[in-house]
């Protein structure tokens, strides 16, 4: 795996998330209740909780999925709670889902190049009638995915359709696919879940290379605590669609709202595996 990764002549300049007072209700149910933190630029920062606390909801705000009840996401100037998808990609927000998101009978390469979509300034009949202009852009998003195809490590793999790939290699895949649309901030969907013990020490290394090459912002959910203690800046602990804890991991590994919200997570599954 390459140790070095460059932007692809992209504005890079990083702004600050602030995520204030964010709710979420279904139907009566509250998945997020005023939830609010900052990522600051260039800083690794985990959402953390036991199941049901509210992590995938609050991704799924942020990144268009789902739209706020009430609450304030801004990303520098830019307002995200009334954005689609496709708008709050557009300022640079990439994301990986918990659940492999890729589609299965594409090679990677062809994977890869889904991530450049919204890099592309080739209109539809340039494309379509292959003009200079078109294959020249072509050729330079082509070069751009077999350089990020090198430093996540699949550049022998890109030929190779994604739904015969091993699932670690496939959630390297999606990854890429995600680098590929040159983000300023990364959102990760427990990107190690499902792995063993060396593919997630490798994952580890490569997150840690991106954020170390790029600069960019990283928000991660994850269930893994070690990983998350490592890398991470700064803990922000939700359970119950409430934010119960901030600050740097140490001290939020000592809060004990957090220990109590995991020892009951971790009572209430062994009396489920008990009565089971």
């Amino acid at each position: 795996m390459s140790t070095t990764y460059q932007p692809g002549g992209m504005d890079i300049s990083v702004p600050r998330l602030e995520v204030r007072d964010v709710t979420v209700r279904f139907a009566g149910l509250t998945a997020l209740d005023a939830v609010g933190f900052t990522v600051e630029p260039g800083s690794l920062h985990a959402v953390i909780g036991p199941n049901g606390a509210g992590k995938s909801t609050c991704f799924n705000v942020l990144s268009g999925v789902y739209r706020a009840s009430a609450g304030s996401v801004r990303f520098g100037d830019a307002e995200l709670t009334a954005l689609a998808p496709h708008r709050i990609a557009a300022l640079g927000v990439a994301r990986t889902f918990q659940n492999i998101a890729l589609s299965p009978h594409l090679s990677v390469r062809d994977n890869l190049m889904l991530g450049r979509h919204r890099l592309t300034r080739a209109g539809f009949l340039a494309a379509g009638l292959r003009l200079p202009s078109a294959r020249r852009e072509a050729a330079a998003h082509g070069e751009r995915v077999a350089e990020i195809a090198a430093f996540v490590g699949i550049a022998g793999r890109l030929a190779t359709p994604v739904g015969l790939l091993p699932y670690g290699v496939q959630k390297r895949v999606e990854l890429a696919r995600a680098l590929c649309m040159e983000p300023r901030l990364l959102l990760l969907d427990e990107p190690v879940a499902g792995m063993n013990g060396g593919e997630r020490r490798d994952m580890a290394e490569l997150v840690v290379a991106v954020r170390e090459s790029l600069g960019i912002s990283i928000l991660l959910v994850e269930h893994d605590m070690g990983m998350v203690m490592r890398l991470a800046d700064t803990v922000t602990v939700l359970d119950f669609g409430r934010r119960i804890a901030g600050g740097p991991p140490g001290e939020v590994q000592r809060d004990p709202e957090v220990v109590r919200a995991y020892l009951g997570a971790a009572a209430e599954d062994g009396t489920r595996e008990n009565a089971s």
